[in-house]
């Protein structure tokens, strides 16, 4: 140590940088320090007790990374439409997995280095293991986790350019975006895809205060303004009768009118928004359609559904196809009321069965599957099942909303959620009575009248989160009061169905539609 100044000799026994001196409980201490400071300040580690150099070009990426991860948080509070549009594009998404998994391989690579520096043969025995899985299970949460999240951002990114469309965005109108929701049918015995549930959902675009409107399947008559193409076709309206029911003007113009909309990928989404328009008096701009065939498996990727069912719903999986099936077979099995959670089998069942009930009571059921579905998809269910999630979505949702808007809807989303959801079904019981014909003949101005009422009506309701009011149970439907003997069973109702009793079937049923999100 000849020659050497006071304070070089105290610096080679600094036991961070030289642990040669340190006793064998300083080495384990250090050893789990220069670890947090790999987890925490990524490089400083390198810095106190390793390649000084390394750790400081280190720490400059991690005070980097720390005030991106501040703008981000910032810029969600502030402007989260331009944040969720860089997430969504097409190309700065690729950029922000390229710098993820770029991040990742060197946070992985700081702590490899971190244990050169730790030196295990300095540590005692039975402290090795210990240090080392330490060391491997801080490097996968870590490194792990911006990998995964890379992984997560490329499947979204597949996902979107595989649903929404390129495109400019399109401007509200009136101050509302109005969207078609639509569930498509396309069964074997089935002439084409019928959307059975018809719903446009109105949002307005600085409050996010949305309005729904169901349109019932059987809906006849519906008008169409003099710019739209079936102008020429339907002068006076959808109305040849029974066969006219709205839900089949989506095949009709798919297979016999194609050509009326030569630019549309889908003439009969397009024709039902001009139905839609023109019942309800206002411009639908764009469509969302998903495909019933493929709900199952949309709804087991998210691993099912719980609902609080009002009454008991058949499930007619023994249908003679051709024919009407509880004329031969009684139900192959009921989904009772009470909270259940619900497969993608039975929650299909659940939305479309129309057995012993009104249309009214399936448009319940519909809606109260698709509130059940927004409140259950919570951040966990989509961190764990993203993958299944994703790829059921690519199957089953088709819409001609351009990816370019996403950043602007995600916004407006999180608006609606301090709103009441307000809703009006185009048919009864807010228009008529269950059975009368005013889905046959509707009253357009009337209709019309109501549309701008609950527009006009609705900003006045605010609350103070995401509320369900749309599809919370709503009166039954005046039907004969519900017996209470004998006790209502599956046995009693498949004996009433093997003996033809209609009547009393649709009347113990007559609460079916009662649901709500559990």
């Amino acid at each position: 140590m000849r020659g050497q100044t006071q304070a070089e000799r105290a610096l080679l026994t600094d036991p961070v940088r030289y642990p040669e001196s340190a006793s064998p409980h300083t080495r384990t201490k250090r050893a789990f320090v220069l670890l947090l400071l790999t987890v925490f300040i990524p490089g400083a580690a390198q810095v106190v007790a390793g390649d000084r150099r390394l750790g400081r070009r280190a720490l400059k990426v991690t005070f980097a990374v720390w005030l991106t991860v501040i703008a981000v948080v910032v810029l969600a509070f502030t402007n989260r439409q331009l944040l969720v549009s860089v997430i969504t594009h097409q190309w700065w998404s690729l950029v922000l997995i390229g710098v993820l998994l770029v991040l990742a391989v060197c946070w992985a690579f700081l702590f490899i280095n971190t244990l050169r520096i730790i030196r295990p043969p300095l540590l005692e025995r039975r402290m090795r293991p210990v240090v080392a899985g330490s060391l491997a299970v801080l490097m996968i949460v870590t490194s792990g986790s911006l990998a995964y999240g890379a992984y997560l951002l490329n499947v979204g990114r597949s996902t979107l350019g595989s649903i929404f469309q390129a495109g400019p965005a399109f401007d509200p109108v009136d101050g509302r975006y109005n969207f078609l929701l639509m569930g498509g049918d396309a069964g074997e015995d089935r002439l084409g895809r019928r959307p059975d549930s018809i719903s446009v959902i109105s949002v307005d675009a600085d409050t996010g205060q949305t309005v729904t409107f169901s349109i019932p399947r059987d809906f006849q008559n519906a008008p169409f303004s003099e710019d739209s193409p079936l102008w020429q076709e339907y002068p006076d309206g959808y109305n040849c009768g029974d066969e006219c029911i709205i839900n089949s003007l989506y095949p009709v113009v798919t297979e016999q009118f194609a050509h009326l909309y030569p630019e549309a990928d889908d003439p009969g989404a397009e024709a039902m928004m001009d139905a839609a328009s023109g019942i309800l008096g206002i411009e639908v701009q764009a469509y969302i359609l998903v495909d019933m065939a493929g709900f199952e498996e949309l709804i087991d990727a998210m691993g099912g559904i719980t609902v609080d069912a009002g009454g008991w719903v058949p499930v007619t999986s023994t249908e003679i196809p051709g024919s009407d099936p509880k004329r031969f077979n009684p139900p192959s099995e009921w989904i009772a009321p009470g909270v259940q959670t619900l497969d993608g089998y039975h929650a299909l069942w659940y939305a479309r069965s129309r057995e012993y009930a009104t249309d009214y009571s399936r448009i319940q059921r519909q809606q109260c599957v698709q509130a059940a579905m927004i409140a259950q998809l919570d951040p966990a269910t989509l961190l764990t099942r993203f993958q299944d999630i994703a790829a059921a979505g690519t199957q089953i949702v088709e819409t001609d909303i351009p990816r370019d808007q996403l950043g602007s809807f995600a916004d407006l989303a999180l608006k609606a959620k301090n709103h009441d959801v307000e809703s009006l079904t185009i048919g009864a019981p807010d228009f008529g009575e269950p059975g009368d014909l005013f889905s046959t003949f509707p009253d357009f101005d009337l209709i019309q009248q109501r549309v701008q009422e609950m527009f006009a009506a609705a900003p006045a309701a605010l609350g103070g989160g995401t509320n369900f009011q749309a599809f919370d149970v709503v009166p039954a439907m005046s039907a004969v009061p519900m017996q209470t003997t004998p006790e209502l069973s599956e046995e009693y109702l498949n004996q009433l169905a093997i003996n033809q009793d209609w009547l009393t079937l649709e009347s113990l049923l007559a609460d079916n539609g009662e649901c709500s999100p559990a």
